[in-house]
């Protein structure tokens, strides 16, 4: 037996059914059966997400519940041991349409197949809105503040996690974040029918944004392709961008963090972070090959954030070291970048913004 439901029987006059007398669960509607299992399991503590049931069913169980009164032992028991026994023949259970097939294989089939199939089918992703909203970065909330009214944009600060909303907040123009603020204020008399509909017209509009093939922009995949890339190589491809589209290069250049950018890129106080999670031995040959290249710098921003007894140790190192051929040494400052870039990665490090040499 299982708690869908089907026409009850009608209830006799007074408004109150009451089964007693041993009717025995055979002369049960599957509506009142439904109605005995579910006021079983809430009696027994259980957890029943009702509120998964559409709406015209929450309504029916409700109403079929307020049309009982008593029911005898036997018969519950009757009830509860066919509801058992259906459960337990249940084989595999499978969703019945492709709305729910699409849910059940969220994350095992790519995004770009389930919009498609989304569309063709005519069907929106299921589940509470609010919930796939409050998932969202808040980088992506910012062009939806822009756009909608600020008495729309304060719903949905309100329904954010606190930190989430301050971070947005923090993204946003100063008299666009005061206006949304104060129409917070305002947000009192919302009702939940109007919140709902905000979260569903929100995530409709997040449905229909297009699927993209590179989950990163241009600039952080010609930056990443550019870090494993060779002094040489590098330098040429940005000097040609140079020439194409300065803007574009400029934006690759702030991407691109190389063994030379440590000085820039690296705070003093995160230093320390950073040796100890490299390779000692790799770390010599690495300055090394950089003191030869004319990137003294470095080495002096090492040197200076560190003890002058380790400065001194490392130096004795270097001066210890047959000449470095610039192979070698570019392999040493690629395996130095790729840890930082490790760390930065698991948010052990922060790598400090670049600032535009020229700002105008």
């Amino acid at each position: 037996m299982s708690i869908a439901m089907t026409p009850a029987l009608p209830a006799p006059a007074g408004g109150a059914m009451t089964i007693s007398g041993r009717p025995g669960a055979r002369q049960l509607s599957r509506r009142a059966k439904a109605a005995i299992v579910v006021r079983y399991l809430l009696n027994n503590g259980a957890e029943v997400a009702l509120e998964d049931l559409p709406d015209n069913l929450q309504a029916i169980l409700t109403q079929q519940m307020g049309a009982m009164r008593l029911v005898d032992k036997v018969t519950v028991d009757q009830v509860i041991e066919e509801f058992t026994a259906e459960l337990e023949a249940v084989g595999l259970h499978f969703p019945g349409d492709i709305a729910g097939a699409l849910d059940a294989l969220d994350g095992k089939i790519s995004a770009h197949t389930a919009a498609r199939l989304r569309k063709e089918a005519g069907v929106r992703q299921a589940g509470n809105p609010w919930e796939r909203i409050k998932g969202l970065a808040p980088e992506r909330l910012v062009p939806v503040f822009e756009e909608e009214s600020p008495e729309i944009a304060a719903v949905i600060l309100s329904k954010l996690d606190v930190g989430s909303a301050a971070k947005l907040l923090g993204m946003l123009p100063g008299p666009l974040a005061r206006q949304i603020t104060y129409a917070v204020n305002q947000t009192s008399s919302v009702t939940p029918e109007a919140v709902d509909r905000i979260g569903l017209s929100l995530a409709s509009q997040l449905d229909a944004e297009p699927i993209l093939a590179f989950d990163e922009g241009p600039v952080e995949r010609v930056g990443a392709i550019l870090n494993s890339s060779t002094s040489a190589t590098r330098e040429d491809v940005l000097q040609g961008l140079d020439e194409t589209d300065k803007m574009f290069a400029t934006e690759v250049r702030k991407a691109i963090f190389t063994f030379a950018n440590i000085p820039t890129r690296i705070s003093p106080r995160d230093l320390p972070t950073v040796l100890r999670g490299v390779d000692q031995s790799r770390l010599i040959v690495a300055l090394a090959a950089a003191k030869n290249a004319g990137m003294e710098d470095v080495t002096e921003f090492i040197f200076t954030n560190i003890s002058a007894r380790l400065a001194d140790q490392m130096r004795e190192e270097m001066d210890e070291l047959d000449d470095v051929k610039p192979a070698d040494g570019e392999e040493a400052m690629s395996e130095i970048v790729g840890v930082i870039r490790d760390m930065e990665a698991k948010g052990e490090l922060l790598l400090l913004q670049v600032e535009d040499d020229d700002a105008e």
